[in-house]
């Protein structure tokens, strides 16, 4: 191969290489290992009052999420199972939401900036309710949805390789 297309390669290379890690950087996950006890490895444990969500990965050891939780008088306390696991999902707003807000379409197309599953989801319930990122990263700490739970698209992201259909899902207050 000649100088001239060596050079070229290696700053095509240098440039992706670049951007894929500038991609990451703008965008890192926020979890942290926290202590834990109580839970089976792999369980999902989402603590309302703290607006935080726990995958544990040992007897002892969690890694810990920021999320967004269910507003007053729409929160849910118990167990439940991860029943399905999609990549940019689209959205068809519940009757609930709908009520609330009627000039809502019916299906939001996955990967629109208005959809609020963002980049994953993991649904829970029958569907009912689910685990997702969010294209309004503000709201991640808050008592902001209808009762799921919402994560920063990094952070639903790194769940989501992490756990498969059948995880429990506990949520505490």
């Amino acid at each position: 191969m000649s100088r001239v297309l060596t050079r070229a390669v290696l700053f095509v290379v240098m440039i992706t290489a670049g951007a894929m890690l500038a991609a990451v950087a703008a965008h890192p996950a926020t979890h942290n290992i926290v202590k834990v006890s109580g839970y089976e490895p792999g369980t999902i444990v989402v603590k309302t009052g703290e607006r935080r969500l726990l995958y544990v990965i040992d007897r002892d050891r969690a890694l810990r999420f920021p999320v967004g939780v269910g507003r007053e008088g729409q929160q849910w306390l118990g167990r439940a199972k991860v029943e399905g696991k999609y990549i940019e999902p689209d959205w068809a707003p519940p009757d609930v939401i709908r009520r609330d807000h009627p000039n809502l379409p019916k299906v939001i197309p996955g990967g629109s900036p208005r959809n609020p599953m963002g980049a994953a989801a993991l649904t829970l319930r029958g569907g009912e309710y689910a685990i997702h990122g969010t294209n309004n990263p503000a709201s991640i700490g808050g008592f902001v949805s209808y009762g799921c739970i919402r994560m920063l698209n990094a952070d639903i992201t790194d769940l989501y390789q992490r756990v498969s259909v059948g995880t429990t899902v506990v949520v505490t207050r």
